[in-house]
């Protein structure tokens, strides 16, 4: 491991804004935070840019960025220290297990922006927008939370349309090219690293934004995809 990651995941260690696999947080976010604004999450945070992002375009919100890769985190962190941000938080977990930080109704919402798309068929039960997930997020959301995707995956994009007609859930909005259509503004505006990289390349952003049903997501057993198994990729 570098040096400069183990630099990091010291200095994590001791920044008030980042919780590692914490114990007793689920029901209590409102209690660490010190209000009972809305609790948002941004799912596979990475630096936390949009995490940043928002809780500076929304202060009366409270945003918690998940990922497990702490060395990331620590730049977000970092950032929200440095601005004084008290409604911006990181939580270093693997989110498998999201159900075991967060109580029923406890999150207004959740963001997932630029996943890795697991284009592999054999590993699609990897992406966030897989029926186990979305059986998951079902647990902690309020109902009829809305959850956003944001992605440059045209593969991502099109399992995530077909997942949500399978499970019934009900699209709020469908934009399939940001940029294009002129939509880039808001919550929509903001950057991330990959965001920028990907525009550089002239590929196309879209979003998509959906809430669950009322009546159970169920898991498949197998669920067959429109992807390549394609192992070059």
């Amino acid at each position: 491991m570098g040096q400069k990651k183990l630099v990091r995941f010291e200095a994590i260690k001791q920044y008030k804004n980042v919780l590692q696999s914490p114990e007793n947080m689920s029901g209590n976010w409102h209690q660490y935070f010190g209000n009972k604004n809305p609790i948002v999450l941004e799912l596979a945070c990475g630096k936390g840019e949009y995490s940043i992002g928002m809780g500076r375009q929304q202060p009366d919100k409270n945003f918690i960025g998940v990922d497990i890769k702490g060395n990331r985190i620590y730049v977000g962190a970092k950032t929200a220290l440095e601005e004084s941000m008290d409604n911006v938080a990181f939580l270093r977990i693997a989110i498998d297990n999201i159900t075991n930080y967060f109580a029923p109704n406890e999150v207004s919402e959740i963001w997932i922006v630029f996943p890795d798309p697991f284009l592999r068929a054999s590993k699609a039960k990897k992406r966030l927008t897989h029926p186990r997930f979305l059986h998951a997020y079902q647990k902690i959301l309020k109902p009829g939370a809305v959850i956003h995707l944001k992605t440059d995956s045209k593969e991502l994009f099109e399992f995530t349309l077909e997942t949500i007609a399978e499970c019934n859930c009900t699209i709020h909005e469908h934009i399939p090219d940001i940029y294009g259509q002129g939509k880039n503004t808001g919550w929509l505006g903001i950057q991330t690293f990959y965001e920028k990289m990907h525009l550089s390349e002239g590929r196309i952003i879209q979003y998509v934004a959906f809430s669950l049903p009322d009546s159970p997501i169920e898991i498949p057993e197998k669920k067959k995809e429109k992807v390549d198994d394609n192992p070059s990729v």
